[in-house]
């Protein structure tokens, strides 16, 4: 965390279906967001719609890759992360700018309905270590199978005296 950054925790919907591509070799997803406040109006009776906020959401790398897969226009989400001012001039020579959401986290808002998760499979490469097996289902020795003969041991006190007759 930085000083000076502004970190946000937004709720709204999905208004774009996601674009994925890879910026340098990193995976990069962004969609739009549109967040719409909701606040009691005594004289009606009854809650109204305050304006929507837009927002570009942006995210990178596993989370750009497994928002791809899961976030569809319309849906109910939860993005938390800091806001950047992105800015630019176009060909007349205008200047433009759009607030981003930088995400860090996203999900379903699950107080709208159900959602279903599926765990990324462990990646492998040269900085990650290979997965330890399961200690049931490991068959190591940790002498070499042929110097040692293998003798099973008696598991209950009938298996003993039948191995002793």
């Amino acid at each position: 965390m930085s000083l000076g950054e502004t970190y946000v925790t937004v709720l709204g919907w999905v208004g774009s279906d996601p674009d994925f591509k890879e910026v340098a070799q990193t995976p990069h997803a962004t969609f739009r967001m549109g967040s719409t406040p909701r606040q009691f109006d005594r004289a009606l009776g009854r809650y109204v719609d305050k304006p929507t906020t837009w927002f570009s959401v942006e995210c990178w790398r596993g989370l750009a890759q497994n928002a791809f897969e899961s976030v569809r226009i319309g849906q109910p989400v939860i993005v938390t992360g800091r806001l950047r001012t992105h800015e630019w001039t176009d060909d007349a020579g205008e200047q433009h700018s759009r607030v981003v959401l930088e995400a860090f986290s996203l999900g379903h808002d699950l107080t709208r309905g159900t959602t279903t998760f599926s765990k990324n499979p462990p990646k492998l490469d040269s900085l990650t270590p290979t997965p330890v097996p399961d200690p049931i289902e490991a068959t190591a020795s940790p002498y070499p199978a042929d110097e040692y003969s293998v003798t099973s041991l008696p598991l209950t006190a009938q298996t003993a005296e039948r191995d002793a007759a």
